[in-house]
């Protein structure tokens, strides 16, 4: 352990190690990429992408091999226990950082298959590891403002439909598939600007979710419902990076996914797409709550649950998720 040596000190060591640990296993990565790229039949993804995910693997084993070098943190996990590194996951967590996709690689690397994201469009232009995550499947999404859609609503269900071609990809190897339902990461101003009815959380948009659950419904064991929680305080990554982050609160449950979600058609049926919004409402209101009662909060006032419970079910999601 590190953790003796001054916090600017350690982040700059724990970034060192980091770009170091992504050049060698994208050193690996790319010449697959260019198979698949020069290849792209069924055959050859299905062959080569098993090795790519294990590279990916031990790019994440090499993360948190820093971690435990340069950082002193306290994880208090739970719900690890019956997960499976075989078969399929649906993973759904709350979003505040991009610290909490290294939290979830950590915690699930090893005891559920690779987790893999959705991704801004732009993402893709990241030198080295945009390529990367190409090669690995992550879905890119175009996301478009209401405005924009309202201008242009052809444009509506562009998304879901790069989500169901995504999905399509990871039934060939068994995958976690990784949604943050809020779409971006929380913030103080963006919850009022949202109105949103919870105190710790965005709205949730249930698009991204319905089409992985229709396309690979039959596969998933379950859905795995993460609550990621930092009692210090929402980090910036120079923050984790510099060892400045204490104590991350992780709380995993699997959920049943009901069977009559994984049959209807979010983009053109709209009684279904009323009922998975409830169910992720409902998810998304326990989850508000079991984020006060680990930060030691009192429960919220009746006026501001009753928000919540009101909370309409047509909320812009159809429109781009």
């Amino acid at each position: 352990m590190l953790s003796f040596l001054p916090p600017s000190v350690r982040g700059v060591l724990a970034s060192t190690l980091l770009v170091l640990n992504t050049l060698f296993w994208c050193l690996l990565l790319f010449p697959l990429a260019l198979v698949k790229l020069l290849l792209p039949l069924r055959p050859v993804r299905a062959a080569i992408d098993p090795i790519a995910n294990a590279i990916a693997v031990g790019w994440i084993s090499g993360n948190s091999a820093w971690m435990r070098l340069t950082q002193d943190t306290q994880w208090d996990v739970s719900g690890l226990d019956g997960l499976e590194n075989r078969g399929w996951y649906l993973v759904s967590a709350n979003h505040q950082s991009w610290v909490d996709i290294f939290v979830l690689q950590r915690v699930l690397n090893g005891r559920t298959p690779l987790l893999k994201f959705f991704l801004k469009q732009e993402l893709i232009w990241v030198p080295v590891i945009g390529l990367a995550w190409w090669a690995l499947d992550f879905p890119f999404m175009r996301r478009h403002s209401d405005a924009y859609v309202r201008r242009h609503p052809e444009k509506r269900f562009d998304d879901l439909e790069a989500t169901r071609r995504a999905c399509e990809k990871f039934a060939l190897v068994p995958t976690s598939v990784m949604n943050f339902p809020e779409g971006t990461r929380f913030t103080e101003a963006k919850r009022i600007e949202q109105k949103s009815p919870y105190r710790n959380l965005l709205k949730p948009r249930a698009g991204a979710m319905a089409l992985a659950m229709n396309v690979l419904g039959e596969r998933f064991r379950a859905l795995l419902d993460v609550t990621i929680v930092y009692p210090g305080g929402i980090p910036s990554f120079w923050d984790f990076l510099c060892g400045r982050v204490t104590k991350i609160i992780v709380r995993i449950r699997p959920v049943e996914i009901p069977a009559e979600l994984a049959t209807g058609d979010y983009a053109t049926d709209s009684r279904f797409r009323k009922t998975i919004q409830r169910w992720l409402i409902a998810m998304w209101k326990d989850k508000d709550r079991e984020i006060d009662a680990l930060l030691g909060r009192p429960s919220p006032q009746p006026a501001a649950a009753a928000a919540v419970d009101a909370m309409p079910t047509t909320s812009g999601d159809g429109d781009a998720d």
